[in-house]
């Protein structure tokens, strides 16, 4: 299929479901970027800077609201301060289920399309470093696995890379964002089980 055609059918699965949005609770907002690289279209996840909040972990770019905005002004906000990437809101095709976090944030995954030759670059301060991780690697076979807690409660896991195994929340975003935009299936994931250590 085309970039124009897969395109197409994100914003047409998106415009179709259902989602759910939760009320009150510290808000947050995170971008699920759309962008090809060497003509191969997927999503920019980061890790996190060893130092400061969520030290270490894999994120989506994104962050707490500022006084007056909504999530689509934030999500694209922290997109350009993390990863130095200036979209409008056109740019925006959709969001997934606002999510509750173990951290007590409700954060509103905002997907968007960056067009053709955009290089996202970190910032250092609070991304270690950038991944483009193919939309292809979403779909693939076994993805997402699941493992066992100690309690024997089932554990997501998103097996993206050979050093890349992300859990929920983040993890359950992209399996969102997997099964809505790209698979076309109103899945929710805010049961999900998350890790304790997601909580600092």
């Amino acid at each position: 299929m085309s970039a124009a055609g897969e395109h197409a059918r994100m914003r047409a699965n998106l415009a179709g479901f259902p989602r759910r949005e939760l009320a009150g609770g510290r808000r947050a907002a995170v971008a699920v970027l759309v962008y090809e690289r060497g003509g191969v279209p997927g999503v920019l996840v980061a890790k996190r800077s060893p130092r400061g909040l969520n030290a270490g972990q894999w994120a989506l770019p994104g962050g707490k609201l500022e006084p007056g905005e909504d999530g689509f002004a934030a999500a694209l906000r922290e997109l350009e301060e993390e990863a130095g990437v200036v979209l409008g809101p056109d740019a925006v095709i959709g969001r997934l289920d606002d999510l509750a976090t173990s951290s007590a944030f409700v954060i509103t995954p905002v997907v968007a399309l960056a067009p053709e030759g955009t290089r996202p670059r970190r910032d250092p301060r609070e991304i270690a470093s950038l991944h483009h991780v193919p939309l292809e690697r979403l779909v693939a076979p076994g993805v997402p696995r699941w493992a066992r807690t100690p309690a024997g409660e089932p554990l997501l896991q998103m097996p993206l890379r050979h050093d890349m195994v992300i859990h929920a929340p983040t993890g359950a975003i992209l399996l969102q964002f997997a099964e809505v935009a790209l698979r076309g299936r109103a899945t929710r994931v805010a049961d999900l089980l998350q890790p304790d250590w997601t909580k600092h």
